[in-house]
């Protein structure tokens, strides 16, 4: 174990939490007997450069101080490699980290847990999703959702989640069934007509909602969620109840478990960690131990339990 590491700090995460989090975190962290060297960049691809860097640089660890926006960095830079991950959540969602029951919003704790992970040897080895050469640690979206991330993204005002709101709203009185084609495993192709189809790495997305509520993030596996085609009414029902992963009881509602899909559907672009993949059709497969995560909880990862909205 090198006893230099990297801290990867993006400094407006979470409405500038980034920047004052990054102090206790390196305190905590240099406390623990480790040099820290930060990294920031101009925008994300100079971001995403100096932490590959940084990983094939040697740094001991690449720890990130942000939102999932740059975790889902992060991931990109040490997928593959032996380099170990820390997640220093301070961002606006902070589902990876919901998903590994690891500190959010508290920063000295999160960077505690990273050094004692470091100096034990003790990285959680944990599956990521990959479509093409892009990875991701959450989930897959695509359908309603993505739709509303699509046009939240596009307007101008209001700022902030209340943007996202209002796309919801304009999304539900546009709202149809959308004709999907997908295959599970190499397996035959089946047509659908649903709402949405989340592709589960882990449990959570959007804060807190727990789509995927059953997937684990270390048994090889997604958790395939279909919401079928239905009225408005009947989504208004089964929204409230994401947050606390009971929609999966719902009729509407079906789980499948798979090492790969192929998805297909005209007219609508994937997300995942929050961040655009690109338009559809795509595959994404697991891979199994793809990162080692400092800190993560122990037992079948994704399956305890998730911090609350707002947390």
């Amino acid at each position: 174990m090198t006893s230099e590491i990297t801290l990867f700090v993006n400094p407006t995460a979470g409405r500038g939490r980034g920047a004052s989090a990054a102090q206790p975190a390196a305190r905590a962290l240099r406390d623990a007997g480790f040099s820290v060297r930060t990294v920031l960049g101009e925008d994300s691809h100079d971001a995403l450069r100096r932490a590959r860097d940084a990983v094939g640089g040697g740094t001991g660890a690449l720890i990130a101080v942000g939102g999932d926006g740059l975790v889902s960095l992060a991931l990109q830079a040490v997928a593959g490699t032996r380099t170990p991950l820390g997640v220093i959540a301070v961002g606006t969602g902070n589902d990876f980290a919901r998903s590994l029951a690891l500190p959010v919003r508290d920063p000295a704790r999160a960077a505690r847990l990273a050094a004692r992970a470091l100096k034990e040897g003790s990285a959680r080895e944990i599956d990521l999703g990959r479509v093409g050469e892009r990875w991701f640690g959450t989930i897959l979206a695509s359908g309603f959702d993505s739709r509303v991330t699509d046009r939240g993204n596009r307007m101008r005002w209001p700022v902030g989640r209340f943007r996202y709101d209002l796309a919801m709203l304009a999304e539900l009185a546009a709202l149809r069934p959308i004709p999907y084609r997908i295959a599970l495993d190499g397996g035959p192709v089946r047509e659908i007509e649903a709402t949405l189809v989340a592709v589960g790495n882990g449990p959570v997305y959007g804060g807190g909602m727990r789509m995927c509520a059953g997937a684990a993030m270390d048994d090889g596996l997604f958790d395939v969620t279909v919401v079928a085609g239905c009225d408005r009414t009947t989504l208004l029902r089964v929204f409230p109840k994401l947050y606390r992963g009971t929609h999966l009881s719902r009729p509407e509602v079906t789980v499948d478990r798979a090492r790969s899909i192929a998805l297909e559907a005209a007219g609508l672009t994937a997300y995942a960690d929050g961040e655009p993949l690109g338009p559809l059709p795509l595959t994404a497969e697991s891979v199994p131990g793809a990162v080692r995560v400092l800190g993560a909880g122990g037992g079948a990862l994704g399956r305890g339990p998730v911090g609350a909205r707002g947390d």
